[in-house]
């Protein structure tokens, strides 16, 4: 142990054959502590179900933090769905390592990224991971990559309550807060309030709802017509009796926007949808400073 290297993992260190388990383990816990010492805030991004557009907000929600001034990091926790990569034009393969441990990519003018896509030789590959092993990579993209000194950290996490939140939980160990990701539909609403559960259930503060894809501004007359309802992520904030951070209403760009790999809120100005993403940004960006 007194050769032991604090600037390398027990996988990469020339000194490693010397400790014991327990040493390991110590060594780890030290370098994940010295890791989330440099991040003031972490945030995780749930849904209780796919497709209601949770890695376009957290994508969204941290560019528009990164343009508000904040060093922001993103953690695409969504083992078995990497799609953060592709959502900010970042199509490297591969991860290097530095000085102080493995380095993140970065998009948006130093944004940070680190995501599992990045290590598929192909973007078709599928991941068929157990949850120990998915434990560990997490637990690796937060002790072993340099993310530096960050404001915030958001985690993208997949849809539901099950491996890779618990795992995030129990690394982190006090996150400061959680932004659940709801449509305004009944049956989205159904699965949503399972992630407030959930954030309870392990004293993680809920910072609010998002009620995602509430409603269609239309281009040529500015009405807005409710494909999935609206309204219904309000509703159940306030029955929860949790914050409701804002409607975004669907806008064809943000498709466009996400397959370019250009995010949304930092390409198209002045609109209700990207008015939204920015409002949401700033009202968790005063609930977690404000604590």
């Amino acid at each position: 142990m007194s050769d032991c290297n604090s600037n390398s993992s027990c996988s990469s260190c020339s000194s490693a054959a010397g400790c014991n388990t327990d040493e390991k383990k110590q060594h780890a816990r030290k370098r994940l502590d010295d890791r989330l010492s440099k991040i003031k805030y972490k945030i995780m991004v749930m849904s209780g179900k796919g497709g209601v557009g949770k890695s376009t907000v957290s994508v969204s929600l941290a560019s528009a933090l990164h343009s508000l001034g904040y060093s922001v990091g993103i953690l695409d926790a969504d083992i078995h769905g990497p799609n953060i990569p592709k959502m900010f034009g970042l199509a490297q393969k591969g991860v290097q390592s530095g000085e102080n441990g493995l380095v993140p990519f970065e998009a948006v003018d130093g944004l940070k990224v680190m995501s599992v896509g990045f290590l598929l030789e192909n973007d078709s590959d599928a991941i068929i991971w157990r949850a120990p092993v998915k434990h560990g990579m997490i637990e690796q993209f937060i002790s072993d990559v340099d993310w530096g000194d960050l404001d915030f950290i958001i985690i993208d996490l997949p849809p539901g309550t099950g491996d890779e939140p618990l795992s995030v939980a129990h690394t982190i160990g006090a996150v400061d807060g959680a932004v659940i990701v709801t449509t305004p539909q009944e049956v989205a609403l159904l699965d949503s309030r399972k992630s407030v559960t959930f954030a309870h259930k392990l004293k993680i503060p809920v910072l609010g709802i998002v009620e995602n894809m509430s409603g269609l501004v239309c281009p040529h007359c500015s009405g807005t017509v409710d494909l999935f309802k609206t309204g219904g992520g309000e509703r159940m904030a306030a029955e929860m009796e949790v914050n409701f951070l804002g409607r975004v209403p669907i806008d064809p760009m943000v498709v466009i926007q996400g397959d370019t790999g250009k995010p949304y809120v930092l390409e198209v100005k002045d609109t209700p949808t990207a008015n939204a993403f920015k409002e949401i940004a700033l009202n968790v960006a005063k609930q977690t400073i404000a604590k």
